[in-house]
């Protein structure tokens, strides 16, 4: 953030055939560390249905300054469910959520899989024309995604290459605070971009930056490593049935 290292994520996909599974995990550091306590793991796993990834499973553990919150969501019949596993007394009223809000959506690791159309190619600006509607278990939001610009990113440790870059707006629903200052700023913004790279030998494009302006500065995240790696079969994990 303003040029200052604040932690670090990392995030792996594995993309088969007619199913995906994707996980990441971060922490905050240095500078951020000494403001807010704040570290976590999100998984996700799904089928992947006429090109577009169909999250059936995905769940989150995040400890930050309020607790430990520990979250499961399923995905069936087009629906999202949740389930509290953990979670810190609520200090502040949320804005409800209702069952139409739950409908259609997906999981933010899936969200950020965007599916290219064949016939256009992964760098066509058509691609980044989308809303991506995201239920996280808590938070209920859509990233209204479109073409902005090309661009070239240099990565020593895998891609370097053309960059389509989208700019995003977020729409709030609901289990946000009301009095959200955080939300209030950066709702409706347009100066928000993901910058979008092929993944190597797949239809999918995930973000190598996201760039989102906040209170205090603007906020960086951007690959220093970013690798695809061809697995064998036997490599990927056999999706599980769904908790019951």
């Amino acid at each position: 953030m303003t040029g200052v290292p604040i932690g670090n994520v990392v995030w792996h996909v594995e993309i088969g055939n007619n199913f995906y599974a994707t996980s990441a995990n971060g922490k905050a550091s240095r500078v951020l560390s000494v403001l807010i306590s704040g570290e976590g793991s999100l998984s996700t796993s799904g089928k992947i249905e006429n090109g577009q990834m169909a999250p059936t499973y995905f769940s989150s553990s995040i400890f930050d300054e309020d607790g430990k919150t520990e979250l499961q969501v399923i995905f069936a019949a087009g629906i999202s469910k949740e389930l509290v596993i953990q979670e810190p007394p609520r200090k502040h009223k949320l804005i409800p959520l209702s069952d139409a809000d739950r409908r259609g959506a997906t999981d933010p690791l899936s969200a950020m899989l965007i599916s290219v159309n064949a016939r256009d190619g992964a760098m066509e600006s058509a691609n980044c024309n989308r809303i991506l509607p995201i239920f996280d278990g808590r938070r209920r939001y859509n990233l209204v995604l479109t073409y902005k610009r090309m661009d070239n990113v240099k990565n020593d440790h895998g891609y370097s290459g053309p960059v389509l870059v989208c700019g995003a707006i977020l729409q709030p629903i609901g289990g946000y605070r009301a009095d959200s200052m955080i939300v209030k700023y950066v709702a409706g913004k347009s100066d928000i971009e993901f910058w979008f790279v092929p993944i190597m030998g797949t239809s999918v494009m995930a973000p190598i930056r996201m760039i989102v302006p906040t209170l205090i500065g603007t906020l960086k995240i951007q690959a220093d490593q970013f690798e695809a790696v061809a697995l064998s079969a036997l490599d990927f994990p056999q999706p599980s049935a769904s908790p019951r």
